[in-house]
């Protein structure tokens, strides 16, 4: 496994006003050394981290890796922790106090740092290819390739709203974590994926049903892992997205952005659905961006762009 990076930022103030004397931003480096060869930044999703292809808990190793669609015998590879995610054990108390905006901001302070001069892809699942949107709008010219996956440029009705049951759900119920990961589960999944993979069919003792079973499970293992600040943190980010925030329209945010779009949906997402990137293409098109829209074809809903990477790798290929 790759070694866990830090790098601190001094005095930082948020797009909300609050200054930190110091902030330290962790981060992994895959594939070649800095500096001799094309930069591809991969941003995490919801309880995501930096570890992209280790073998036991490398969430995108058939994506990143030798020989893989971002090949790490071609590219340099960066992933940062969201901070606050608990990764690296740093938490943020007042979790309100960020927007998409600051990581965004965050991770290019750190590569402009580290003397990176541009991102040849910024790539990333959910809120991660949120928060590269949020890079391409802040800093228009440095990020040749963005390729947000399951994922748009704000935050619509639909997720606010789910987010709000969340925090919700975390504030309020005995068993927090595992509460609000059983439910958010149903949005990252689809029905037809549910009744694929369970049938109604029960436990060997016949004491619950299989889904049941199985949304237990997965509560039970992201409260081994994850802590209740960071997913109020992360949770709160997702419904703070809005490239186009103080500014006159979203097709000027569009037209100053210099990066090729390659949007990928999944056509049964119930978190970040189609039909929004599918507006946003017109949009792009019409505002001249050159751009790109493909669509994950998959039951599996949100989740797909974990799963599907056979099809990430069909879209991709001619870009890496």
């Amino acid at each position: 496994m790759c070694e866990l990076k830090f790098h601190s930022l001094l005095d930082y103030k948020t797009f909300r006003g609050v200054r930190f004397k110091e902030l330290e931003i962790s981060y992994q480096i895959f594939g070649k050394e800095l500096h001799t060869a094309p930069v591809v930044l991969v941003n995490h999703a919801l309880t995501g981290n930096s570890d992209l292809n280790s073998n036991e808990k490398g969430w995108w190793k058939n994506i990143v890796g030798d020989n893989k669609l971002i090949d790490t015998k071609k590219y340099t590879v960066i992933a940062f922790n969201i901070p606050g995610n608990g990764y690296d054990n740093t938490l943020i108390k007042n979790y309100k106090d960020f927007i998409a905006k600051d990581i965004a901001k965050l991770f290019y302070l750190v590569l402009k740092e580290l003397k990176v001069e541009s991102i040849y892809a910024a790539i990333g699942g959910s809120i991660g290819g949120s928060i590269a949107w949020e890079m391409a709008a802040l800093f228009p010219k440095y990020i040749k390739y963005l390729i947000p996956i399951a994922s748009d440029w704000k935050s619509s009705d639909w997720i606010i709203g789910h987010n709000a049951i969340q925090e919700s759900i975390l504030l309020n119920s005995k068993q927090p974590l595992q509460d609000a990961r059983k439910m958010a589960m149903l949005f990252y999944r689809t029905p037809a994926s549910f009744t694929k993979k369970f049938n109604r069919t029960k436990t060997e003792n016949n004491d619950l049903y299989n889904v049941e079973s199985w949304l237990n499970h997965h509560g039970k293992k992201l409260e081994s892992r994850f802590k209740i600040n960071a997913y109020l943190l992360m949770n709160h980010l997702l419904t703070t997205i809005d490239i186009s925030e103080e500014r006159i329209s979203i097709e000027e945010t569009f037209k100053s952005i210099k990066s090729k779009v390659i949007q990928i949906a999944v056509n049964t997402d119930l978190f970040f659905v189609k039909e929004e990137n599918i507006k946003t293409k017109a949009i792009l098109d019409k505002c001249k961006v050159i751009n790109e829209y493909h669509e994950i074809k998959s039951v599996d809903g949100h989740d797909a762009f974990l799963i599907e990477h056979e099809q990430i790798t069909k879209f991709l290929k001619p870009i890496f």
